[in-house]
């Protein structure tokens, strides 16, 4: 799971609150959200589904609806700079993205339409996609415009909220980062396991950071030794994306678990090496020769 383009042209529902939830710490499976929402492929997914399948994951889907785009625009602001991330149905309610961040007048947006999945667009640019148009009842010359949003809003307190910004966005639409945006979420999955999120009664702990700077070259060292060979160089580059992702929710380790983290990080980069390189057979007593 990550950040990849949806397969087919119904399922851009699920995949936008997949991403709503991810920015929230939660991890939740496309497939498993279009079953609970009850997806079709004849009708996609409308705000009521995705209420459902959100609630499921212990959050409220909201129904939002303004007719001025600088109002729209304000309240959608205000929603992402709280870190709460925003369902939008665009293209004239054909399709939905989620709205992530905005920064200096740039919006990130997660659009699985898309083959790189992040975009960034200035306000011109996600103004004209999300107004929806429709002619006025009571003036039938007239065409209304209609901007709708859903920011998803957790029933619980948060663990780590996504820390996205425009510098982050443009480093994973680099096209030799295309492969580590597929696996964001793996990579969160496992620094879940191992880091806590930084809040400011944290005490005594150490960032992923000068946790690697630390303890970086034993690691890749030892698993390059127990392996037999690896590319160090790859295997920096997969210390260096954990790092980008424990930086982008807050994620530290207590100064307690600095020697877990040493065995965590060394068991993944292993069984990494293990999967990329092969292995041979390990602690095996050699076959016996058969006497002729």
């Amino acid at each position: 799971m990550g950040f990849y383009p949806q397969p087919n042209l119904w399922q851009c529902g699920p995949f936008a609150l997949k991403h709503a939830l991810v920015m929230l710490g939660i991890l939740a499976d496309e497939n498993k959200i279009t079953e609970i929402a009850g997806t079709r492929w004849w009708y996609g997914s409308d705000e009521f589904q995705l209420a459902k399948a959100a609630h499921r994951f212990n959050c409220d889907l909201r129904f939002i609806r303004r007719f001025e785009p600088e109002k729209a625009r304000l309240e959608l602001i205000s929603y992402l700079r709280r870190g709460i991330p925003v369902l939008l149905c665009v293209q004239e309610w054909s399709h939905w993205v989620t709205a992530v961040k905005e920064e200096k007048g740039k919006f990130i947006i997660l659009d699985s339409e898309k083959k790189s999945v992040l975009s960034i667009l200035s306000w011109r640019d996600l103004r004209e996609t999300w107004i929806h148009h429709e002619r006025d009842d009571r003036d039938k010359t007239a065409i209304q415009t209609i901007l709708d949003f859903h920011p998803v809003i957790p029933r619980f307190r948060v663990r780590t909220k996504a820390r996205f910004s425009v510098a982050r966005a443009r480093y994973l639409l680099k096209p030799s980062n295309r492969g580590f945006a597929r696996l964001w979420n793996e990579y969160l999955g496992d620094l879940l396991n191992l880091c806590r999120p930084h809040t400011p009664r944290s005490q005594n702990f150490i960032s992923l950071g000068e946790f690697l700077r630390r303890h970086e070259a034993m690691i890749v060292d030892q698993v390059d030794l127990w392996h037999g060979w690896i590319e160090r160089s790859q295997a920096k580059r997969i210390l260096n994306h954990l790092h980008f992702v424990a930086d982008t929710y807050g994620l530290v380790l207590p100064s307690q678990d600095e020697k877990r983290g040493i065995a965590g990080i060394t068991a993944i980069l292993t069984l990494w090496a293990a999967s990329e390189y092969g292995v041979l057979p390990v602690y095996q007593a050699p076959p016996k020769m058969k006497r002729r």
